[in-house]
């Protein structure tokens, strides 16, 4: 499994907070399966987004991880927070917050007061060769309280990571309800765990890939665990996906005798 939103770097968030740790989690993560992560520490207002030192750290893991034999394949990224200056700076610099420098980006919005022009965020990204997967929806409280928002961004291309503790109910009956409704109308693009703790937020995903697969299918698990969050990782185009409901029934009516514009976006 492929690991894409995962706070381990040491000392850089509120993830891990030592070496020691993230070697640890690092190895937990391998015990559960997981072959490939992403260090995505926050690039925000609280947290500054130092490239040079985010290479720097991951250097440094990757060497203490090798040392403790732990077979996993470490990537970076950023958990990448929607303010002004991380928006300019990410349009002129298109692979400075990108997941290992290539197309994809892992977005968080704020929880509260999202902008009427997000949608025009996500295009002007998407113009400068980004294409931006929106991290954890189902635990945004004003998502939770109106999911349609998420429908325009995701006919424009968006894309759609879940928390893998929100489908076993470890982030609370808002989150798990949300989360499943996603699942169940085939919007959720990847699984990830959202690692910052061995505890509380561990590095786990074999649990909800079960849940997952025995709710809606192993093809779709397997979407979600492995073969979208690879090509993420690898910087490729997704293969063909399941298509999702109740999304452009629209537009699927008007456009009579040709593929869906979903089916044409993944080449299907």
């Amino acid at each position: 499994m492929i690991d894409l939103h995962h706070h381990l770097l040491p000392g850089l968030d509120d993830g891990s907070p030592d070496l020691e740790t993230s070697v640890s989690m690092a190895r937990m993560a391998s015990a559960d399966g997981i072959t490939h992560i992403v260090c995505t520490p926050h690039a925000s207002g609280r947290y500054t987004f130092n490239p040079e030192i985010v290479a720097a750290k991951l250097t440094e893991l990757r060497a203490a991880v090798a040392a403790e034999s732990i077979d996993i394949i470490l990537g970076g990224g950023c958990d990448f927070h929607l303010n002004y200056d991380n928006i300019q700076d990410a349009i002129a610099h298109p692979t400075r917050y990108t997941v290992n420098g290539k197309n994809y980006l892992m977005v968080e919005l704020p929880d509260y007061g999202l902008s009427p022009n997000l949608g025009e965020t996500f295009y002007e990204l998407q113009l400068a060769g980004i294409t931006s997967v929106l991290t954890h929806p189902e635990r945004n409280p004003t998502l939770q309280k109106d999911p349609k928002r998420l429908e325009e961004w995701m006919r424009n291309g968006l894309l759609l990571q879940v928390t893998t503790s929100s489908v076993i109910g470890k982030m609370g009956k808002d989150a798990e309800r949300m989360a499943h409704k996603l699942l169940a109308d085939r919007w959720v693009h990847v699984l990830a765990t959202d690692a910052h703790n061995l505890t509380s937020r561990p590095p786990q995903m074999s649990q909800a890939r079960e849940a997952v697969a025995k709710r809606y299918g192993a093809d779709y698990a397997q979407f979600l665990c492995v073969d979208n969050p690879l090509a993420i990782f690898e910087g490729h185009h997704l293969g063909d996906q399941e298509e999702p409901r109740h999304l452009f029934d629209t537009f699927d009516t008007i456009d009579t005798g040709r593929k869906s514009w979903w089916k044409r976006m993944f080449g299907r």
